[in-house]
């Protein structure tokens, strides 16, 4: 689970701000929303972000979703751009590197992770583990000159001299320890956790335009469990859809899309691109909703319907299904912008409810500009409410409803909210 995230001068964020999912001494939903991960330690399984547009909600997401590419990503050549992007709104910062600190726990375990990075190369990269009180270092990789040099600390990664050198070669200077790692043939047990759980349960972002709908297509077809689980989600979501049918065909491919696959698409697969030349043909995935309804005698009826003539609704709600049941099984992490997108109020509220009924220890991160979940007694903890707020120099200020003195007493947050008493709304 994570715990915490500091961010520097990455986007809209100068100065350092802090994000955390640490629950405060409230006890309000302690048995469904806060998860005890270790002695003293208690943490929140969903956050909801608050803000005006261009105010830098997005860009929280976006942070924790750089990391994990950064994590992973292997660079053709050293020239490479790090994809780190720092403030620009200022004459100092963009030549400033670019900061992150996230704090995790792993099968129950604190880890610490530090990065210090510009556009071209890396300058400082840092793994801890909390074994007791006290940080213990995992790797420490440090910028010197052109070159980065990796310490493994012996008293934690037992791996010979031969695989270290190896990994420090095959770090380039603007790609991360992890990568590189992987590129070795070496077991490390402190750092395979690691990589273990980034991959397993720290998923992509979702945007309003990710393509939720394939992916619940996909999992549909493969995994009865999968299917049932999302039916059963669209049917409590008063939606009247008994069944989806999916199924993989191959259509024939006109002369102009195959010219311009052929001739545009750079990363296509060599495989692929001689397939396409010698059966002109491309697999599509076709679905269909089948749908009941009652005809004038009152009689129940089917009737299917491609995906092409279901709502934006329907479609989101369908996708982001698919996403929160993988979320809840792996006790994974996922970042959502715009929550609230195609989406009715009652079925955001419907879908953070169904979340909740799925104990464990999954996490969410949500932005949101409806404000209405702020009247939801039994829904939001107010630890669990934050807000960002665009300052005079254009740069995001992030804070948590918990910061403010008073708020029991506020009879209607979101009036708070609407009429500024939190700022984080537009200034008309």
């Amino acid at each position: 689970m994570i715990l915490e995230l500091k961010i520097k001068n990455f986007l809209s964020f100068k100065e350092e701000v802090t994000f955390s999912f640490e629950a405060t001494k409230d006890k309000t939903f302690e048995d469904y929303q806060v998860v005890e991960v270790a002695p003293n330690t208690r943490i929140l399984r969903l956050a909801v972000v608050y803000g005006a547009n261009a105010s830098g909600k997005s860009n929280l997401l976006k942070a924790f979703e750089f990391l994990r590419n950064f994590w992973f990503d292997i660079p053709e050549d050293k020239d490479e751009s790090t994809g780190v992007y720092p403030f620009l709104l200022d004459k100092i910062t963009p030549q400033e590197s670019s900061e992150f600190s996230l704090i995790f726990y792993v099968e129950g375990i604190k880890h610490l992770y530090t990065l210090v990075i510009e556009k071209e190369k890396v300058i400082s990269e840092k793994l801890y583990v909390y074994p007791g009180v006290q940080p213990a270092l995992i790797f420490d990789r440090q910028l010197n000159g052109s070159v980065s040099e990796i310490t493994f600390n012996p008293k934690r990664v037992k791996i010979n001299q031969a695989a270290k050198d190896e990994i420090t070669v095959k770090c380039l200077p603007n790609m991360s320890v992890f990568a590189a790692y992987n590129k070795v043939n070496v077991a490390a047990p402190e750092i395979d956790s690691v990589i273990e759980w980034i991959k397993s349960h720290y998923m992509q972002s979702i945007s309003p335009e990710t393509g939720l709908v394939n992916y619940a297509e996909n999992e549909i077809s493969k995994d009865k469990t999968a299917k049932e689980y999302i039916l059963n989600f669209l049917h409590r979501a008063d939606y009247n859809i008994t069944n989806v049918n999916t199924e993989e065909v191959e259509e024939n491919l006109p002369e102009d899309m195959l010219s311009f696959l052929l001739s545009k698409v750079d990363d296509l697969p060599n495989d692929e691109r001689e397939r396409l030349k010698k059966e002109r043909t491309i697999k599509l995935r076709k679905t269909e909703f089948e749908h009941q309804v009652l005809n004038t005698k009152g009689e129940a009826e089917s009737y299917k319907l491609p995906k092409g003539l279901q709502s934006d609704g329907t479609l989101r709600t369908f996708g982001l299904s698919g996403v929160i049941r993988k979320v809840t099984e792996k006790n994974a992490f996922l970042t959502i912008d715009e929550m609230e997108s195609s989406l009715h109020p009652r079925l955001v509220e419907f879908i953070i409810e169904d979340f909740f009924k799925q104990k464990g220890q999954s996490q969410l991160l949500l932005t949101t500009h409806y404000d209405g979940l702020l009247e939801e007694d039994d829904l939001l903890r107010k630890d669990s409410i934050w807000f960002t707020n665009k300052k005079e120099n254009g740069s995001t200020e992030l804070y948590s409803l918990a910061d403010f003195k008073g708020v029991n007493r506020i009879s209607s947050l979101q009036k708070a909210y609407k009429y500024g008493k939190f700022r984080a709304t537009p200034n008309i």
